[in-house]
C-alpha cells in the first residue's frame, strides 16, 4: 500500500449504550458513505457507572461486522476522557485490564485511541503488547489542550521506537469533520488522510450531513480504505523515537 493515495475513517464511539446515538452510528457504518468502512473505536463499558456489559458486547460485535474494531479508553470514567491525575501506573493498568476483558469476551480489536488524545510511554508499551496499532497521535494540535499536555504529534504514519525496543505502528488522525470540509477545496498533502469523528456528532443533523457529503467528495480525491487494511499492508518509511513525537 503506497502513501499519498488513501483515506480512512474512524469514529470514537463513546456512548454505545445510548440508543439514539447507537442507532445513528450503526446506520452510518452500514451505509458506508463514499465507500468507507468506518472503524468503531469503542469505549468499553464502565461497571462502576452501571453500564450494561451484555448489551455493549452485542453492539460491539455488530460494529465489528460492519468495519474495523478498536479500543478507546476514557481514563476518568464515561464522562472524563483525559486522566485526572499523573499516575502512569493507573493508565497502563486500565489499558491492560480493558484489553484483556475485550479478548476474554471474544472480541479482537486491532486499534487503540486514548481518550482526549492522551498517551504516555507506559500506555504506548501496553498498546504494543496488546498488538494494537495506535490512533492517538494527531497531525494538528487540539485547541482545547493546555500547553504541555501530554500528546503525540505526527504528520503521517510512522513506527514508534519504544523504550523497551518494541515498535508501535502509529496512524495519526488528520481531520475532524470541520477540518475535512475546509480542506477539500484545497490540495490534500497528508501521506494518509485519517478522518475522525465522535458518535455524538451524529445527533447534530447538520454535522451528520456534512460528514456524509464530505466523505463522498473525499472518495473522489483519495482511494477509500480502512484501518484494518492500513495496519496490515501499509509500510511507513518513517521510524521515530516515542519521545521525539511528543507534542
Amino acid at each position: 500500500m503506497a502513501a499519498g493515495r488513501y483515506a480512512v475513517v474512524s469514529c470514537h464511539v463513546e456512548r454505545p449504550l445510548d440508543d439514539r446515538v447507537w442507532q445513528r452510528f450503526e446506520a452510518l457504518q452500514a451505509a458506508r458513505p463514499g465507500g468507507f468502512r468506518i472503524a468503531a473505536l469503542m469505549r468499553p463499558p464502565d461497571a462502576e457507572a452501571g453500564e450494561d456489559e451484555a448489551r455493549w458486547l452485542e453492539r460491539a460485535r455488530r460494529a465489528a461486522e460492519l468495519g474495523p474494531l478498536g479500543h478507546h479508553t476514557h481514563w476518568g470514567g464515561p464522562g472524563q476522557a483525559r486522566p485526572l491525575g499523573g499516575d502512569s501506573h493507573v493508565t497502563v493498568t486500565k489499558v491492560r485490564r480493558e484489553g484483556t476483558w475485550l479478548r476474554e469476551a471474544g472480541l479482537e480489536p486491532k486499534l487503540f485511541c486514548g481518550g482526549g488524545w492522551y498517551t504516555d510511554e507506559g500506555v504506548a508499551e501496553a498498546v504494543a503488547e496488546l498488538g494494537y496499532a495506535d490512533c492517538t497521535a494527531t497531525s494538528f494540535r487540539p485547541p482545547y489542550l493546555a500547553d504541555g499536555a501530554p500528546r503525540l504529534h505526527l504528520e503521517g504514519p510512522a513506527r514508534l521506537e519504544l523504550p523497551s525496543g518494541r515498535r508501535l505502528l502509529e496512524l495519526p488522525s488528520t481531520h475532524s469533520i470541520g477540518m475535512l470540509v475546509r480542506a477539500l477545496p484545497r490540495r490534500l498533502d497528508e501521506p494518509l488522510v485519517h478522518v475522525y469523528f465522535h458518535d455524538t456528532d451524529l445527533l447534530d443533523r447538520r454535522r451528520a450531513l456534512a460528514l456524509r457529503i464530505a466523505l463522498r467528495v473525499l472518495s473522489l480525491r483519495r482511494t477509500p480504505s480502512d484501518l484494518d487494511a492500513v495496519q496490515r499492508d501499509f509500510r511507513p518509511a518513517k521510524t521515530t523515537m516515542f519521545a521525539v513525537s511528543r507534542g
